[in-house]
This record gives C-alpha cells, sequence and structure tokens, in this order.
C-alpha cells in the first residue's frame, strides 16, 4: 500500500436520547454549553470572531432517531473532554433531557479511490445554493438534472478529501441512481431543496459522515447500502 495513503480515525459515540431533525443545531449548543471553558475549536468550529472553514470533524447527527457524534481524526481525541462528563443533563429547546452514552465504537476507514464502486444512501443532502438552484429549476429532463447533481456530489467528495488531507488517486466517479425524496427544508434561516438519494461511487465512505452544506449539523449523512442476504 501506498505510505502517502493513511486510515481515517472515525468514532461513532451514540447517546440513549430521542431526538428530532430539527433540533440537531440545539443539540450541538447544549453539548458547547455543557462543556464550557473546557470547550474544543472542533466542537464548534469557531475561533473568536472567526470561522473554520476547514471540513468538520465533529459532526452531530441523528441516528436511529437518537443523538449522536461523528467524530474523524483529531476529532476522535477531542471528544474525550465530552466523554469525562459522563451522563449530564442539557435543555434542548424547552425540553430538558438526560444525556446518557448508549455506545462508543472506534475504528479506522480507508477513504480512497478503487477499481470498483460502492453503493450508499444519502440522506438530507443540500446540493443546490442560490446561484446553481436557478441553473437547476432550468433543466428540464430528469437525466439532465442527475447529471448535475452528480458533479456537484463529486465535488462534496473532493471537498472532504481536501479536509481529511486524502490524495484520491484515480478520478472520482459517481452516479445517483435513485432520487428517493426532494424537500424544502430550513437550514440557518433559508429555505433549501433538501435530496435522499441513492448513489454509486469508486470512493469508499464511512457510515454517517457527512457531505455538503450542513455536514456538521445532520446533512448529507451517507449510509452504504447493505445487499440483502437471501434465507438459507
Amino acid at each position: 500500500m501506498d505510505e502517502k495513503i493513511k486510515k481515517q480515525r472515525i468514532l461513532v459515540l451514540k447517546f440513549t436520547t430521542s431526538i428530532y431533525q430539527t433540533e440537531i443545531v440545539g443539540f450541538r449548543g447544549a453539548i458547547n454549553q455543557i462543556l464550557s471553558t473546557d470547550t474544543n475549536v472542533l466542537f464548534h468550529n469557531h475561533e473568536g470572531e472567526t470561522f473554520r472553514y476547514s471540513y468538520p470533524l465533529i459532526q452531530y447527527k441523528r441516528i436511529n432517531q437518537n443523538a449522536a457524534l461523528v467524530c474523524i481524526n483529531e476529532g476522535t481525541e477531542a471528544v474525550g473532554l465530552l466523554l469525562n462528563k459522563g451522563t449530564f443533563e442539557c435543555t434542548l429547546g424547552k425540553r430538558k433531557v438526560e444525556m446518557e452514552i448508549d455506545s462508543v465504537k472506534a475504528n479506522q476507514h480507508l477513504i480512497q479511490t478503487w477499481d470498483n464502486n460502492f453503493t450508499y444512501y444519502l440522506r438530507k443532502w443540500l446540493p443546490l445554493n442560490q446561484e446553481n438552484y436557478a441553473e437547476y429549476q432550468k433543466l428540464e429532463g430528469i437525466a439532465e438534472k442527475c447529471q448535475f447533481l452528480e458533479r456537484i456530489l463529486t465535488g462534496n467528495i473532493l471537498s472532504m478529501g481536501k479536509g481529511l488531507g486524502i490524495h484520491f488517486e484515480k478520478e472520482i466517479n459517481c452516479k445517483i441512481t435513485d432520487i428517493i425524496d426532494s424537500n424544502l427544508i430550513r437550514h440557518k434561516n433559508v429555505k433549501m431543496q433538501a435530496f435522499d438519494v441513492e448513489f454509486k461511487t469508486n470512493v469508499s465512505l464511512p457510515d454517517y459522515i457527512g457531505l455538503g452544506k450542513g455536514a456538521s449539523t445532520g446533512f448529507g449523512v451517507v449510509v452504504k447500502k447493505r445487499e440483502k442476504k437471501d434465507n438459507q
């Protein structure tokens, strides 16, 4: 294996607390309030009055309806600040909840290009900004729209790779095989088109990693499609 290719450290921290998709931003705020002076920039991506624009290494999620954190590389070390707190109370909106850790799973994942393709689901993906939304709306054919979204998805994967210091040895290919759902949501007080899609790519991606806008707060969540095994 090329010495330049390194496995990414991934840690998924799941809580017993059930939350709504709309509470994920509040969940992030609550975690940072609990950490207060002990916090690390990776928990909130702000350095003073400036913003850390690199790929988020601590991402807030809703996994199987429950609150969760996906931590990558340096984020797996920073999350120790939270693990030291054990069980704690926080406020989500108007309700007080007890945050109890359900499971902590750590592994390493080789994010790179391969000769074969993998199939993934991508949930609550936000590919369109104000400029390319207008361009997208002008497209009439479904194939044209898929190709447009595929270019954006490829860019999202390249951006993630750059943020993690990954050099892809081969050209990335992405093929959207199904647009499962599409609806308007509110992100940072702006209405945006969110997509649930199924896609194939030659890049190996870890479960629950985020792609595109809002990756740190539960948007653009990747999950690998598992093949159903026939009962013997």
